[in-house]
C-alpha cells in the first residue's frame, strides 16, 4: 500500500500542534503505512486566499494529498454550524473524485485544550523533563469549557519550565507550544471530550471508505 498523505489546513501557525494527534489517531484507528502529514500555511498568502474556501482550494494545489483535514474552533459557535461552514467552503473544491476526502477538526472551544492532559508532556516540551513545580492541570471534564486554553497553556508551560522570571523572559513558549503534543503518550483522555470523539469516528469512517485500514 503506498503512503497516506494527509493536509492540514488551519487558521494560524500554532494549530501545528494538531498534526501529531492525528497522525497518532490515524495509527490507533488501523493505518500501518507510511503517513506524510503537512501544514498548508496559506495563512501565509496574499489576500486571494483569505477566504475558507480559498484556503482549502490553495491548500490541496501546494500540498496534494488524500486525507484534508480542515481545523476551525467552534468558540461560541455551535460545532454543528462549524462543520457546515466547512461543508459548503469545500463542496465546490472538492467536487472531482480526483480529490481528497473531508475530515472536519473542530474543537468545542480551541485546539489548546487538547494538549492539557499530560504534565510529562508539558515538562519535556518547556525542557525541564525532571521539573517538579506543581502543575494544576483543569480536570478532564472542564477542558471544553475553558475561556482561553492557550493563555493556561501558556501559563502551565512557563511554570513547568522551572525558570525565574528574569529567564522567563527569554523563555519560547509559542515554540514549546507546539512540541507538546509530540510528547503526550496517550490520548485516550481525550476520548472524554466530545469534540475528539467526533473526529474519531470522521477518521475511522474516512479511513475505512477509502480502504487505508489493515486488517
Amino acid at each position: 500500500m503506498s503512503d497516506l498523505r494527509y493536509t492540514l489546513i488551519t487558521d494560524g501557525s500554532s494549530d501545528a500542534a494538531l498534526l501529531p494527534i492525528l497522525t497518532r489517531t490515524l495509527r490507533a484507528h488501523g493505518v500501518r503505512c507510511a503517513i506524510q502529514p503537512s501544514l498548508a500555511e496559506t495563512w501565509a498568502l496574499p489576500s486571494k486566499a483569505a477566504t475558507l474556501e480559498a484556503r482549502i482550494r490553495t491548500g490541496i494545489e501546494l500540498y496534494p494529498c488524500d486525507l484534508l483535514f480542515v481545523h476551525r474552533d467552534a468558540e461560541n459557535q455551535d460545532p454543528a454550524a462549524r462543520r457546515q461552514e466547512i461543508c459548503r467552503a469545500a463542496q465546490q473544491v472538492l467536487a472531482s473524485s480526483l480529490n481528497p476526502t473531508l475530515v472536519c477538526v473542530i474543537p468545542v472551544r480551541m485546539q489548546e485544550a487538547w494538549l492539557l492532559i499530560s504534565e510529562e508532556a508539558l515538562r519535556y516540551a518547556a525542557g525541564n523533563r525532571a521539573g517538579r513545580q506543581p502543575l494544576s492541570l483543569p480536570q478532564l471534564q472542564d477542558l471544553e469549557d475553558l475561556p482561553h486554553p492557550e493563555h493556561l497553556l501558556h501559563e502551565l508551560l512557563r511554570a513547568a519550565s522551572g525558570r525565574g522570571s528574569r529567564r522567563l523572559k527569554r523563555f519560547p513558549v509559542h515554540q514549546c507550544a507546539l512540541r507538546v503534543a509530540e510528547y503526550i503518550e496517550d490520548l485516550t483522555p481525550l476520548k472524554g471530550l466530545s469534540a475528539f470523539r467526533q473526529l474519531e469516528e470522521d477518521i475511522e469512517q474516512a479511513i475505512h471508505t477509502l480502504g487505508w485500514v489493515m486488517e
